[in-house]
């Protein structure tokens, strides 16, 4: 593919719909950006077993995925609306695609923009991966807990010979750690 290195004059069109996709990836990036502190607020908050404020960081981590898959459908439209303009296919739009096509600076932009998005979901995903598997470990040694307090207040309950009852042993709980 050519590079054309636009100027508002050459392409009045191009620079619009380049403006538009430039400020939408820069709100993009913002918000991955405070999703990934909210996700990485969510591992000190699972430790802590702060119910209420994990909650309110759910609360938040959920309007933030709504706010980026709406982000996102922008995205999309203004990223088409720039292929369509620059005489790319837009079956398969892709950033770096466009930067190719636009050259200079503005091409400069959007693989900046490209690379950060690509780094911060990245890692938004191995702490997402970290967050579920320690969720996971400490939802296992509360369930061990439990059975264990559960076998203890119950006791065991066995026939002796002549079908008489007797008491067990009783089975001692074991404290788990609030740390997994």
């Amino acid at each position: 593919m050519t590079t054309t290195a636009f100027t508002p004059q050459k392409n009045t069109i191009v620079e619009k719909s380049f403006e538009k996709l430039v400020n939408q990836l820069d709100e993009l990036t913002k918000n991955y950006r405070l999703l990934l502190d909210c996700v990485r607020k969510e591992k000190e908050l699972l430790i802590s077993t702060d119910i209420e404020k994990l909650n309110a960081n759910n609360l938040l981590k959920e309007d933030l995925l709504y706010k980026i898959k709406s982000l996102d459908g922008l995205r999309v439209n203004y990223a088409t609306e720039l292929s369509i303009a620059l005489g790319l296919d837009t079956q398969k739009i892709r950033l770096l695609e466009i930067a190719q096509k636009i050259g200079g600076e503005q091409a400069d932009k959007l693989r900046t923009f490209h690379s950060a998005l690509e780094l911060i979901i990245k890692r938004l995903t191995e702490l997402n991966q970290s967050n579920a598997q320690f969720a996971e470990s400490a939802l296992k040694n509360v369930n061990s807990a439990m059975n264990s307090f559960k076998d203890t207040l119950m006791g065991q309950k066995t026939y002796q010979n002549k079908g008489k009852y007797k008491q067990g042993h009783e089975k001692s709980g074991h404290l788990v750690r609030k740390e997994a």
